[in-house]
């Protein structure tokens, strides 16, 4: 099969298409040819640090959308020829940039009817961030008020719009350019970054996700109420904010993404009822990997991006 590779750490020009073997499956697993797959960040941070996966070679990527070519020992929930979408284990998983992949049946669920593969593959990571941070670790209630960072971005748009459909007062943080977007994703404000300063302006908030870090927690804490909660996707943080919130009465927790039947079968749900759609800035064929990265690492995308597989 076909995969994109890197031989070393470095730059997107490190990844390069190769000829590999088609992973081997074991039991409870499925294997799937691959469609589409998906792009995130974490894909860039790994092929620069080698972070979780270790020394080179590898495959990056997580985000899958395919057809099940075959399944392993054991496996009931699955057949051949069944349309899913899904993610692989996080982080040591990795693997999706390629033609084919190998991993646990209840990684994934079926792909809802009403989209195609490549919107499919833009949302399992960066959904299940936003289902794990909003529900799963928040526990977002009908009127309660929801602040999120970098609310055009991958993870923000999709979770602007769970928090919606949680019924949830939602305010987003974007620039000038995104402010219509996020409007039309469902928020009920949209604070503009380039323009305001969202800490000294939004009050009264019960949760926020943070997207982008650094001082970003930090001062989105004196926008909350005592007993919120905040939630981190991002590793960098102001060195004090764990005393700053202990101090303000918030909680703060950090979240890794995890591989979730329950959440994909709920994610799924939403994109059937129409509450979810995810916006995609481009799809590029997979040997356009390295470009698919530029593109990403520039911060200026919105919505998501997409390496197409198969037809």
């Amino acid at each position: 099969m076909r995969a994109i590779s890197q031989e070393v750490l470095g730059g997107p020009e490190v990844l390069t298409v190769v000829e590999r073997d088609l992973p081997t499956l074991g039991p409870s697993d499925i294997l799937v040819r691959v469609h589409a797959a998906g792009v995130n960040p974490t894909d860039w941070l790994h092929r620069t640090t080698g972070l979780y996966l270790g020394t080179p070679p590898f495959v990056v990527g997580w985000d899958v959308s395919g057809v099940v070519e075959a399944v392993g020992l054991g496996v009931t929930l699955r057949k051949p020829g069944d349309e899913v979408f899904g993610m692989l284990d996080y982080p040591r998983g990795a693997g999706a940039y390629a033609e084919y992949v190998a991993a646990p049946a209840r990684n994934f669920a079926v792909k809802p009817a009403g989209i195609d593969h490549v919107q499919a593959a833009a949302l399992p990571v960066a959904a299940l961030t936003a289902w794990q941070a909003l529900v799963d670790t928040a526990d977002v209630r009908p009127g309660q008020r929801v602040l999120v960072h970098a609310a055009a971005g991958g993870v923000g748009h999709l979770a602007v719009q769970i928090a919606k459909a949680l019924g949830a007062y939602v305010i987003g943080t974007a620039s000038t350019a995104k402010r219509e977007f996020v409007l039309g994703l469902g928020a009920d404000e949209v604070v503009d970054y380039t323009r305001t300063d969202f800490a000294e302006t939004v009050r009264d908030v019960d949760v926020v996700l943070d997207a982008v870090g650094h001082d970003y927690g930090l001062r989105s804490l004196y926008t909350m109420r005592p007993g919120g909660v905040l939630v981190a996707i991002v590793f960098a943080q102001a060195e004090n904010i764990d005393a700053v919130a202990k101090e303000r009465g918030v909680r703060r927790e950090y979240l890794t993404v995890e591989a979730d039947h329950a959440g994909m079968k709920a994610i799924a749900a939403l994109v059937d009822e129409g509450c979810l759609r995810v916006e995609i800035d481009g799809a590029l064929p997979l040997e356009q990997a390295a470009e698919a990265h530029r593109r990403g690492q520039t911060g200026r995308t919105t919505g998501k991006l997409v390496l197409t597989v198969a037809e």
